[in-house]
């Protein structure tokens, strides 16, 4: 659930919308969570690329996938906005496919009435809408019709409350190219085919649709919807409020009464040289440093600074993701910059340089590239994390936990027997901080069972789909349990971690740790600068939001920049947690919690509460405390 460059973001943005609730008869079987929904299957024939210019290839797997999903929504009844959203948008893809474009608004309308997001709701389907206007006005002057109407959608919406959606939609058509899209079909989907015999899921097979889409339907109108997009944003650009500068609050480092909080990082590693500097990197005391000696018999050669695993859950000493090689780190460093800059709708060199490195893609280095820019940001993660978590706070003693990622397009295959060493692994870890008096862990990562099925399917493993679905939810319990029981069993230590950003209801797709229902634990939610949540925070079981979106904060090297996810606003909430700590250190995890929450700002988000944090509030409480028992409602 790292922050970064995602990939198949690039399909269909035009379409991302949701559909309207609709009477469930009584004999229909309800669905309790996503991993419930029956599994479909599609033969596929041809190659991945082929979807792109043979339509009746598209034209097959579409109306097969239009069935599918048509008998799911009458079988099943299926309560999660989500979901059904998903259900929807697919199926008015496929009306616009067959040119029914009355089918198509009506999705479109269902989808609209069960979004609770104001700006998702707004821009959804501004692409789509405009589109079937000038198809069913038949004009020949397609292009001169369609920028008018997008012009009339585009100009009737508010600004402070679309901009930001609106600069990465422009951002998107920018980049988006036939190759790009083959050449993301070739990485990620035709290994697939290439590896069993040409039998994909439903998932895989909404790709190739949604792509097939993209390069017949959109394409080919892109720079029509960039240009109206850039002219409403340069008439329009407002900043948005800020709302965190005034809530923010840093500790004096003269403090008499403050003391070193020990925060644990866990994450991807960080630079260390960094933190050095500041003081603010914790330091084990008994160990010596680089002399490849565990030297005070904790089960960890040379933790001075903390502990690594690799992707296969061995321990190792080096403390951060490295890239391929020395250089890899100015020159990723500078594009990841300008993939900053350019979601952001910011003109820069780096910017620019993105851009015109995507646009040179041959369709064979599309996936390499990606995968980089993916091992980059693995590489930078933790540093930026622990950045925005050390913010103002000179009592902070940062302790490095590395996990580490895979960032391939086609992930290692899932087993049981890795389950059971990753969760060993897991248990040895927690047990590690629990002795080294951790008092706040930072975890913005997760995954969920989705996560186990779709790596067994893209490497052809786990046998017929009912197969791979059990093995699935075997591999999925054995991680889930042991990371469960190990929170469970350190009371002490305060989880803090990042709710997910697939704009879904981590609840109902289970996604981990951050539905974890445990009284030391914490899910943090996005929201902007303003305090609206973000496109794409997730929700279902988030207890406060902080700010999620262009947060600035280091990467190894010491250069900073910006960067959005749920990742970022989580370290936001530690950062509060061990300030309340180093001031009241004698505060227990549930006490801390309630100190956060409670100063929470609340509003609401469709039915959902949204509470955002109040740093200050949170800290000016700590002063009106008297003893521990009164931070009780």
């Amino acid at each position: 659930m790292k922050s970064g460059l995602k990939v198949l973001w690039l399909l269909i943005f035009a379409l991302a919308a949701s559909i309207g609730s609709q009477a469930m008869a009584k004999e229909k079987i309800k669905i309790e969570k996503l991993a419930d929904l029956p599994r479909h299957t599609y033969k596929i024939s041809v190659k991945a690329v082929d979807f792109l210019d043979n339509d009746t290839a598209l034209n097959a797997l579409a109306s097969q996938l239009k069935t599918d999903l048509q008998s799911d929504l009458d079988t099943y009844e299926i309560d999660d906005k989500t979901t059904l959203k998903d259900y929807y948008h697919s199926l008015g893809l496929i009306a616009l496919l067959e040119g029914r474009y009355d089918d198509y608004l009506a999705y479109l309308d269902k989808q609209r009435a069960l979004e609770d997001k104001e700006a998702t709701k707004l821009t959804m389907g501004l692409f789509g809408r405009a589109y079937v206007k000038m198809m069913q006005a038949k004009t020949v002057e397609k292009k001169a019709f369609l920028k008018d109407a997008l012009a009339a959608e585009v100009g009737e919406l508010p600004y402070d409350v679309v901009g930001d959606d609106l600069k990465q939609m422009k951002a998107q058509t920018e980049i988006i190219t036939p190759t790009l899209m083959s050449g993301s079909l070739e990485a990620s989907v035709q290994p697939v085919l290439d590896g069993g015999d040409g039998t994909v899921g439903k998932d895989i097979a909404k790709t190739l649709v949604n792509a097939g889409y993209a390069v017949r339907y959109f394409i080919p109108y892109k720079d029509v919807l960039h240009d109206v997009l850039a002219d409403y944003l340069a008439s329009h650009e407002v900043k948005k409020a800020d709302i965190w500068a005034a809530r923010d609050t840093a500790l004096n480092k003269d403090n008499p009464n403050a003391k070193p909080v020990t925060v644990c990082i866990w994450d991807s590693g960080l630079d260390t040289d960094i933190f050095k500097k500041t003081g603010q990197l914790w330091v084990n005391k008994n160990e010596i440093p680089d002399n490849g000696k565990d030297d005070d018999s904790d089960g960890y050669v040379d933790d001075v600074y903390g502990i690594a695993y690799d992707l296969h859950s061995n321990k190792i000493t080096d403390l951060l993701q490295p890239l391929k090689s020395a250089e890899d780190m100015t020159k990723w460093q500078h594009l990841y910059k300008g993939i900053s800059d350019w979601q952001s709708n910011v003109e820069s060199p780096e910017a620019d340089e993105f851009k015109k490195d995507m646009g040179s893609l041959s369709r064979d280095s599309v996936g390499p590239f990606l995968e980089a820019i993916e091992l980059y940001g693995n590489h930078a993660h933790g540093t930026h994390v622990s950045g925005i978590a050390a913010r103002g706070n000179p009592f902070i003693r940062l302790m490095i936990s590395r996990l580490t990622f895979d960032y391939h397009m086609i992930p290692e295959t899932p087993t049981v027997e890795q389950a059971r060493k990753d969760s060993a692994a897991y248990v040895e870890t927690l047990k590690y901080y629990k002795k080294m008096g951790v008092r706040v862990v930072n975890m913005s990562w997760g995954g969920s069972i989705a996560d186990v099925e779709q790596a067994l399917e893209k490497n052809n493993a786990g046998g017929t789909p009912e197969e791979r679905r059990a093995l699935a939810r075997q591999i999925f319990e054995i991680t889930r349990g042991a990371l469960y029981e190990g929170i469970k069993n350190t009371p002490e230590i305060l989880y803090i971690c990042a709710a997910g950003n697939a704009d879904n209801n981590v609840k109902f797709e289970e996604f981990i740790p951050s539905t974890f229902d445990l009284p030391n634990i914490m899910s943090v939610g996005a929201v902007d600068q303003a305090g609206d949540e973000t496109s794409f925070t997730s929700f279902g079981k988030v207890d406060v939001y902080a700010d999620g979106y262009e947060v600035e904060s280091y990467v190894p090297g010491g250069v900073r920049i910006k960067m959005s996810g749920t990742s970022m606003a989580s370290p936001e909430v530690t950062n509060l947690a061990a300030k309340i700590l180093a001031l009241r250190p004698d505060l227990t995890p549930v006490q801390v919690r309630q100190v956060i929450v409670n100063a929470c700002d609340e509003h609401k988000a469709g039915d959902r509460v949204v509470k955002l944090i109040n740093p200050k509030k949170s800290i000016a409480m700590l002063a009106s405390m008297k003893e521990m028992g009164s931070v009780e409602n």
